[in-house]
């Protein structure tokens, strides 16, 4: 069987095989210790041995000699993530809480405090990428997420393509746009980015991974063959955005280019724009890590935070927190900061970590279930291994946060924040949203209930956007229905009675007010 791995090896992890089988493979490519590959019991030794096997049977199913090898790739990059999750369980693999610190002074970076020549000749060095893997389902959307109106008849892509676009004219520059994409997200986003061929960007696009859920049961692959049903595989993590740069191919072409830095972001995070102080702090101080932080509110108490890790700079998930230490972890005076997901990082260290296998992000098992063929039969519980991008911070050398203003931070996860980028508290400019100069303070705090879960939902029962410059905040739960121009003040909550409605009328002024019970207008 250890033949058969070397066999199968991406390019670059060949030299790491060595003749003594899987064990070596493992330990050089997670950088393993002797002591820990000896650690794994006779049972996780049996549970990797069974999906090697497994997984070596799905690969012959695949008949094109490319595909394959594509395939292969992938698998052996999956191996290696389940083989260190079987590891991580043997060993019981919590952290140690007595070693984790707030991040010094240091390994944070105030953003007021950066150089602010506007270095425009660094964009030159630069491309942007988006992860783009998401689908809408969340928000009752069909497709990719990023295709989703989000401001005057503009998606998100529309709107990134725009900052771009004004970017490359303004400096006489050609940034890059790279889109990560997923199986699920791939030929819907190819057929939406031809509208933009005679636009003055770059579009380039490649494929996270594609990975076999895992039956909870068995520890065995969900699919049966390569060609198994959808719902049988799933893209893990926006962590594996460093094998797929590298695997596809774009992470040369980009080098090639004269590229040497990319900042990554969510597609769905419209305060994620070029920053000229970030690039250009990043190429001074030959940083190969930047991690945008921001201040955490009580609305972000369970957003992944920077730590000082025994003097090396880590990030640390909610979900690797022990129970007793949970509400520590939310403590906004303990730790200050959240990280955004918007990250700069140098091409060529990404290049390094990847070719000399140096990456063990920590791993996330997702518990999901796929729904059964047939009535009558139990869904099946499967388990998802995924990584996340923030988590490789350890991995570079001189990797610190930079705390960025708020605006750098607006993620539209669901209506209620959907509700907010398409209020008179924005300006769009040049496919950037801009606060109102007037507001005073940070934006509302917007919590719609159940019924504006779907954007059709939403769309219906708030058709045109009440005036909230002067909101602080506002909960709705129940059917409610908003008229056109109403104005909401300060903290405005809006109860509706279970088998009611409430219609707030037109041009209605709601300040500081609790309405709560059945209002329905008549028409005459």
């Amino acid at each position: 069987m250890a033949t058969k791995i070397k066999d199968a090896l991406p390019s670059h992890l060949k030299s790491a095989a060595g003749m003594n089988g899987e064990g070596d493979f493992q330990q050089k490519h997670h950088g393993k210790t002797q002591s820990a590959v000896q650690f794994e019991n006779t049972s996780t030794s049996v549970a990797a041995s069974q999906m090697r096997n497994a997984l070596n049977q799905l690969a012959d199913t695949v008949t094109d000699p490319n595909d394959k090898e594509r395939f292969e790739t992938e698998m052996d990059n999956f191996f290696s993530l389940f083989r260190r999750y079987l590891n991580d369980k043997a060993k019981g693999n919590a952290i140690e809480w007595s070693r984790i610190a707030p991040p010094k002074p240091e390994q944070v970076v105030e953003y007021d405090d950066l150089a602010n020549s506007e270095a425009v000749e660094f964009l030159g060095k630069l491309a942007v990428v988006k992860l783009n893997g998401g689908l809408g389902t969340s928000m009752g959307c069909v497709g990719p997420k990023s295709v989703i109106e989000v401001r005057d008849g503009m998606s998100f892509l529309d709107l990134s393509v725009r900052q771009i676009e004004y970017l490359n004219r303004t400096y006489n520059v050609n940034v890059p746009f790279v889109l990560m994409n997923s199986f699920n997200t791939d030929a819907d986003t190819a057929n939406i980015i031809k509208k933009y061929e005679g636009h003055n960007i770059d579009i380039m696009t490649f494929n996270q991974s594609k990975y076999p859920r895992v039956l909870k049961d068995s520890l065995l692959p969900a699919p049966k063959n390569a060609q198994s049903q959808i719902s049988d595989w799933y893209p893990p993590g926006h962590g594996d955005v460093f094998e797929s740069l590298y695997n596809s191919g774009i992470l040369d072409q980009l080098l090639e280019r004269g590229v040497e830095i990319i900042f990554l972001s969510n597609a769905d995070n419209l305060g994620a724009v070029v920053d000229l102080r970030i690039l250009q702090h990043m190429v001074e101080t030959k940083a190969e890590y930047i991690m945008e932080l921001t201040d955490k509110t009580k609305a972000d108490v369970k957003g992944g935070t920077i730590i000082d890790y025994e003097g090396s700079v880590r990030l640390l998930e909610i979900a690797q927190v022990p129970k007793e230490h949970v509400n520590e972890f939310k403590s906004i005076k303990k730790f200050k900061y959240f990280n955004t997901n918007n990250i700069w990082m140098n091409l060529r260290a990404i290049k390094r970590v990847v070719e000399n296998n140096e990456l063990a992000m920590e791993i996330i098992p997702n518990g999901k279930s796929i729904p059964a063929d047939k009535k009558g039969e139990s869904d099946v519980s499967i388990i998802q291994l995924e990584t996340a991008v923030g988590a490789a911070i350890r991995h570079f050398n001189n990797a610190h946060g930079v705390n960025v203003p708020r605006r750098r931070f607006l993620p539209v996860k669901t209506c209620s924040d959907l509700m907010l980028v398409k209020s008179n508290l924005y300006t769009l400019k040049h496919g950037q949203l801009v606060i109102d100069p007037n507001r005073f303070g940070p934006a509302p705090l917007i919590k719609l209930g159940s019924d504006f879960k779907k954007v059709s939902s939403f769309q219906s029962r708030i058709p045109s956007i009440p005036n909230i410059v002067e909101l602080d905040h506002l909960t709705i739960t129940g059917p409610v229905n908003i008229g056109r121009g109403v104005t909401l003040r300060g903290t405005v909550i809006i109860v509706c009675s279970e088998g009611s409605t409430i219609d707030i009328p037109p041009g209605s002024i709601l300040e500081n007010v609790v309405v709560q019970g059945s209002l329905r207008l008549l028409e005459h």
